[in-house]
């Protein structure tokens, strides 16, 4: 099965006036080149910008991008037909990356009604799937409609705190959920994340798992939002549902965080008001079952405004000099049964995972074990290293 079926899906609907910004690897240079979309050209501006983080950091990353001295050039569906190839593609050919180098990997949790029910009924089950599917029905019906319809941090949800402590039914999650302080912890190490095209990682300790389909945010170390691409924070039900102690092991694995195919910077053209009303589009495509599962999640249900989140995360009390990926929170917990009655959805090897949205194009990965997938081994020293061979680290930070 193709990982994507027409090249220009990748790309936002309104590419001609979007404002892209990407990686890609190339093997001429053995490390990773900044990247821009201008026309049907992938151009390299490494030579302005060595990182990611510097171009986000500039006073005007739009203006600054729009200015930056081309490299060299690539036809840019060469450049995306090479990310999709089928195994080990071209390695003469550069491919994409995640669109994100020094920034660190935040995730925000809990943060729709939905994926809020979810957790309480992970938690209540023990991350056991056989028993989730009778909690679903008994949670909604006693806290489902009360929990959707209050704003978190605000005196309704104060009271409803109040009520369903009384009746036995708080919960660690209704406090990130509902309570003043949002969810927010460390997705996974900078420079760890996977691109469009690789493959995403499911650990072999998980027989309950899932996609999350998200809006990540690129914010700066002042805190303010620039941007915003596409992201996958692959999680494992079970072990989150064992306990919520155990999140950096149900999200923290190889290859388990995806962003791109590329950053889409805020200016006139999309702001940060269309992040607000970004519709975002599930597939997965089972290759070796013929599962198909199809949704489409709307970012005006979010229960915390994402400038919000971004405010919470980077502040007085927490600073990231080189900024931050945001993953925003999913909509999305899938309960479509796939291999038993009332067993839910899991992961199969061989899974093709799209993420869409019209304005931020398509995120395409493939499903592995995290214990397979290429090792992550280009890390920072790494980076430094490849950099100064290529006579550009004196340009970081400028």
């Amino acid at each position: 099965m193709n990982l994507l079926d027409d090249l220009s899906d990748l790309l936002p609907t309104d590419v001609g006036r979007a404002t892209l910004v990407g990686r890609v690897l190339d093997p001429a240079v053995a490390g990773p080149c900044v990247v821009t979309v201008r026309g049907e050209e992938l151009v390299d501006v490494s030579a302005s910008f060595p990182t990611i983080s510097d171009l986000l950091e500039q006073p005007d990353p739009v203006a600054a991008l729009r200015q930056a001295e081309p490299g060299r050039g690539w036809p840019l569906t060469d450049v995306l037909a090479a990310s999709l190839a089928e195994g080990a593609g071209d390695p003469a050919s550069p491919t994409l990356l995640a669109p994100v180098d020094l920034s660190v990997l935040k995730a925000a949790g809990v943060t729709f009604a939905s994926s809020l029910m979810e957790r309480l009924i992970e938690e209540r089950a023990g991350g056991d799937p056989a028993q989730a599917d009778r909690l679903r029905g008994e949670l909604e019906a006693v806290v489902g409609r009360e929990v959707s319809a209050v704003r978190p941090g605000s005196e309704d949800a104060a009271r409803l705190k109040t009520d369903l402590q009384s009746r036995g039914l708080w919960s660690q999650y209704l406090e990130v959920g509902l309570g003043p302080d949002p969810e927010v912890f460390t997705k996974a190490p900078v420079l760890s994340a996977v691109g469009c095209g690789q493959q995403v990682g499911v650990a072999e300790v998980s027989s309950w798992n899932n996609p999350e389909p998200e809006v990540a945010l690129a914010v700066t170390s002042t805190g303010r939002v620039v941007g915003a691409t596409l992201g996958n924070d692959v999680n494992l039900r079970d072990v989150e549902g064992r306990s919520a102690l155990l999140l950096p092991r149900a999200k923290d694995n190889n290859a388990s965080a995806a962003a791109g195919p590329f950053l889409r910077l805020l200016d006139d053209d999309f702001t940060l008001d269309d992040v607000r009303g970004a519709a975002v589009r599930l597939q997965v495509l089972g290759v070796d079952d013929g599962f198909v599962l199809d949704g489409t999640s709307d970012m005006s249900q979010i229960s915390r405004d994402v400038a919000e989140l971004a405010a919470y995360t980077v502040g007085d009390a927490h600073q990231y000099p080189d900024g931050v990926l945001l993953y925003t929170g999913t909509l999305f917990s899938p309960t479509q049964d796939r291999d038993h009655p009332g067993m839910g959805f899991t992961h199969h090897l061989e899974d093709v995972v799209r993420i869409s949205s019209p304005r931020l194009g398509t995120l395409v990965n493939r499903v592995t074990r995290s214990e397979t997938a290429p090792r992550w081994e280009f890390g920072l020293r790494a980076l430094i290293r490849n950099l100064h061979q290529r006579g550009l680290l004196d340009r970081v930070g400028h």
